[in-house]
């Protein structure tokens, strides 16, 4: 699936995480974190979101995360929310 719009999901409560989904500028995923826990959890909420964008099939992508300390159900959650948002995609079907 291809970026065809910037696109938000979550929101900056406790407990919560907000994923900002935009056009790439170059080719690849990119993520940016922004977490007071970054440091201890920085890099399995980056997994998180990037598997949530293989599992939706894209591969060109700029992803902004802003994390309040949410669950990996809800990073998967809102990371999905966003991407099928900026694809303006309704084919809720994932990639194994």
């Amino acid at each position: 699936m291809t970026i065809v719009k910037k696109a938000v999901a979550g929101t900056m409560e406790s407990s919560d995480i907000m994923i900002v989904v935009d056009k790439p500028e170059g080719k690849g995923i990119h993520v940016t974190l922004e977490s007071p826990v970054k440091k201890q959890f920085g890099d399995r909420i980056k997994e998180v979101i990037l598997d949530s964008a293989k599992k939706v099939g894209v591969k060109d992508a700029d992803i902004k995360a802003i994390d309040k300390g949410a669950l990996d159900c809800v990073i998967m959650a809102r990371a999905t929310t966003a991407l099928y948002r900026a694809c303006e995609s309704i084919d809720y079907q994932w990639e194994k």
